[in-house]
């Protein structure tokens, strides 16, 4: 069997525009790769949105990472202060990953 390593699976769900500002806070913690998935719809406590096409109102994006335990607590610690100024949806699960030391 293929021997796998445990990390951590880092999902935020952010307006669009602070893409830039997290993936540098990522980089600035050695956290190199990510994924972007844009999201269309949702909703939560404040009710439903919805990714407007003409204006980019409401745009959403989920970054997707996978890191060692230290560089995603780096990380959680860098951008805690602003989830509550930015409504930021921060997960972090633990995965099993296949060649670790991407990770």
């Amino acid at each position: 069997m293929i021997e796998t390593v445990s990390r951590k699976r880092i999902e935020i769900l952010v307006d669009t525009p602070l893409v830039p500002r997290l993936i540098k806070h990522a980089r600035d913690v050695d956290i190199s790769g990510w994924s972007l998935i844009h999201v269309d719809a949702g909703g939560g406590r404040d009710g439903a949105w919805q990714h407007d096409d003409v204006t980019g109102a409401a745009a959403k994006t989920i970054i997707l990472m996978i890191a060692s335990e230290a560089k995603t607590a780096a990380l959680v610690d860098a951008i805690a202060p602003l989830l509550d100024s930015y409504r930021l949806l921060l997960t972090v699960g633990d995965v099993q990953v296949v060649r670790g030391e991407r990770f």
